[in-house]
Order: structure tokens, then sequence, then C-alpha cells
């Protein structure tokens, strides 16, 4: 099932990259590069700080649980659950960072480094089931992960920003 949902997600990340990456063409050739600075800058300085803990506020989500019929539908059923978590119109987002790669792949990111970005946001996606089912099947990763948060999301935050600055550099 993981090989189905893990395609799913890399589907909808792509399509969304596609988009993304389409319609971020028109500000990329018509605003002078300070400006679309200036504006990707609005979007992820309060990210990060979110991210690092300094502030506090929701970011956009669709908070919606995995339907229950997806179980019955089995490789179809995680195919199209992915597909939906990959285009981020499902289910939960706890962190800002999808939305500041959504920002730099509209404003600062050249179109062929949108799909490096979503293969990692589908892989990062993919990683957080895999390492819960994989740790014990009692719910204690929601404690380890609990335990560790205030740890790694800083990191992840700054492995999203390095991640960023490589995908700038695609030409």
């Amino acid at each position: 099932m993981a090989r189905f949902f893990g395609t799913g997600l890399l589907l909808g990340a792509a399509l969304v990259a596609f988009v993304a990456g389409t319609l971020g063409a028109l500000p990329q050739a018509l605003l002078p590069a300070p400006a679309r600075w200036a504006v990707f800058a609005l979007v992820a300085v309060p990210a990060l700080l979110r991210e690092l803990g300094l502030v506090r506020f929701p970011v956009p989500q669709n908070a919606r649980l995995v339907p229950e019929d997806v179980q019955h539908l089995r490789r179809w059923g995680a195919l199209q659950f992915g597909f939906e978590m990959g285009t981020g119109m499902r289910t939960y987002s706890p962190s800002a960072l999808p939305h500041v790669v959504l920002a730099a792949v509209l404003l600062v990111v050249p179109f062929p480094a949108a799909f490096a970005l979503a293969a990692g946001f589908a892989l990062g996606r993919l990683a957080m089931p895999l390492l819960s089912n994989a740790w014990s099947d009692d719910g204690s990763w929601t404690q380890v992960w609990a335990r560790a948060e205030r740890a790694v999301r800083p990191l992840l935050a700054l492995t999203c920003v390095g991640a960023l600055a490589v995908a700038m550099l695609v030409p």
C-alpha cells in the first residue's frame, strides 16, 4: 500500500508543481526580481518564524481525516488518497513549509526546479506515516514525535530553506 500511497503523493505534488510553475511564469517574467523577492519574503519570513516557534498563527489547510472508504478501495484508495494529499487538498497541514515552497515556485524558483521540490514534498509527506507504522502499533510514535518536535521542526525549516536555495540555482 505504501507504494501506491507514495505514487499518489508524487503525482499530486507534480500536478501542483506544474500548475504553480506555469502560473508563476507570469510574475517571474513580468515583475522585477526585487519585487518578487519582497513578496516572497512576506510569505516566507512569518512562516519560518512560525516553524521556529517564535510566532503562532494557523495555516490554510483542509482539515479532514482519511475517509473510511479509502481502506476498502485498497491500492486504488491508497493511490487516490496519496494524490489528494500530494495536492494539499486533503487532510491536516501541521507546517507552514509547504506554503513557503508554493510561494517560491510561484515567485522565485525556475520552472524545472518545481518538480524537484514536489518530489521533496512527496517524500516528506510519505516519511511520517512510514516512520509511524514502522515504530509500533501502539501509537507511541505520537509521543516520540511530541518529544522531538521542538528540535526537529527548526531542522526541517532549515532543510527547506536549503532546498529552496539549491532550487533557485537551477537554470
